[in-house]
């Protein structure tokens, strides 16, 4: 099966060439895909010295855009299935085989943070919130996920097509996209992986602006709500509705 890993990366020149080593090391016969988010440093420079192929976009869309964009080109390529990786360091390539292999009962799989106990820390408020994802998407769902959030994930083909038009633009995404996937009929699983701190770059962490978009995430799900027969997508495989 043909494989890409996309990265959708804004202002990661100082990560990114420990990333793509990375991925080089422990997983070279994968096709690299990063999208430029509209970087003002070297961050192109480096994906193509890394060996990547780089999609530049004009200005920055965000992680949602890029994402779209880093799909279309796998499904324009002709891969049979793809996964996202972070550019900042924060996820692992010995843990891919994890995900892929999950693949092959699933039409989408999520790195989970949280399968286990005792595994990564976050701060007292963001697990608040984070807890209040779960379970409102666990409602909404009709099944149970650890980490909502997750960017660690694979997709097989069908799941690439879907999202090369339909992935979520807006910021966190990532748990819109998880609703969406399960909403139109794909089965969606969980592995335990193991993530690092963040090597290089800045969180987006200004309050307001994470209120703002938390508040307008939990009305697009509300307002998405349960109901409604979820629309079977060609190649998906029935999805798991069990809690």
């Amino acid at each position: 099966m043909r494989t890409a890993v996309i990265i959708p990366a804004f202002n990661e020149v100082d990560a990114l060439p420990a990333v793509l080593a990375d991925l080089a090391t422990h997983v070279p016969d994968h096709y690299v895909i990063v999208v430029d988010d509209g970087s003002t440093d070297g961050t192109y420079l480096a994906a193509v010295d890394g060996g990547a192929t780089c999609l530049r976009l004009p200005f920055n869309l965000g992680i949602g855009g890029a994402l779209r964009l880093g799909f279309r080109h796998a499904v324009r390529e002709g891969f049979d299935r793809a996964y996202q990786f972070d550019a900042d360091g924060q996820h692992d390539a010995t843990q891919v085989a994890a995900l892929l292999t999950a693949l092959d009962d699933a039409d989408m799989v999520i790195g989970s943070r949280f399968v286990d106990d005792g595994g990564y820390q976050v701060g007292r408020s963001r697990g608040v919130a984070m807890a209040l994802l779960r379970q409102l998407v666990g409602a909404i769902s009709g099944q149970r996920f650890t980490d909502t959030s997750s960017g660690f994930r694979a997709f097989r083909r069908p799941v690439l097509e879907f999202f090369a038009t339909e992935y979520p633009m807006e910021y966190m995404e990532s748990v819109e996209a998880l609703v969406l996937a399960v909403r139109h009929g794909f089965t969606v699983h969980e592995v335990p992986v193991t993530m690092r701190d963040r090597s290089a770059g800045t969180a987006s962490n200004r309050n307001l602006r994470l209120a703002y978009h938390f508040v307008r995430l939990l009305i697009v799900l509300v307002a998405g709500g349960p109901g409604g027969r979820p629309r079977r997508t060609h190649g998906a495989r029935r999805a798991d509705t069990t809690p």
